[in-house]
């Protein structure tokens, strides 16, 4: 079991996934994107029978939904049942949709206890947990709790690189809807007491990841 929890928010384009990939490779603790959690239900939603908006608010999904997911920051996978949806779960279709699924109450009770007992098995020394309410309703109690963010322009501008497009305006439609649509379920903007708050607006990637690190050694005891 990981003995050091790190709890990352940000909003979409804050660069918190590829940053929190990083600081676990540095620090060779596991990683855990609760996101694919969210993304690879949606694509069920839309691929698998049985699993359609009306029928995820009566399903056990502890026992229906079949959710694996690496948490080696170098050998990152996702599974649902024997599918491979790692790539799938990226499409804009599962993007578009993600929200619709997110927002349903049992979904959310079920990605808690989902993302905690994942954490739990790491058998890393420590894991980087990252998200959207990891930081006040999944990991309250993680020794490290940390909300990234930027400026909406860079976060823009991180995103279209990400994509490889060049139309802003189509990914400041995607990140501006995504937004709206999830802060009415969480407030991934403000960081709560005890957390936080690093603003990568004015920081690249390494400088962003340092950040990070040093964060988490000021919480970290020495012999970990």
């Amino acid at each position: 079991m990981a003995k050091q929890w790190v709890a990352i928010d940000g909003p979409a384009g804050s660069g918190k996934s590829s940053v929190s990939k990083q600081a676990a490779r540095e620090l060779h603790w596991g990683y855990l994107d609760t996101g694919a959690a969210y993304r690879a239900l949606t694509w069920a939603n839309q691929n698998l029978p049985g699993f359609g908006l009306d029928d995820l608010v009566e399903l056990d999904l502890a026992t229906a939904f079949d959710y694996s997911i690496s948490v080696d920051p170098n050998h990152y996978w996702v599974h649902v049942g024997e599918v491979d949806v790692t790539e799938a779960i990226r499409e804009a279709s599962v993007a578009e949709g993600v929200s619709l699924v997110a927002r349903i109450p049992e979904v959310r009770a079920f990605m808690k206890q989902l993302t905690r007992a994942l954490v739990e098995e790491c058998p890393a020394p420590g894991i980087i947990v990252e998200g959207r309410d990891i930081t006040t309703v999944v990991l309250p109690d993680a020794q490290t709790r940390l909300l990234l963010t930027a400026s909406e322009e860079v976060r823009l501008e991180r995103r279209s690189a990400e994509l490889g497009l060049a139309n802003n305006q189509q990914v400041a439609r995607q990140v501006s809807q995504r937004d709206a649509s999830d802060a009415k379920v969480v407030d991934f903007m403000t960081p709560a007491d005890g957390v936080t708050l690093i603003d990568s607006s004015n920081l690249n990637f390494a400088q962003t990841v340092a950040a990070v690190l040093e964060t988490i050694a000021k919480a970290t005891p020495k012999d970990h």
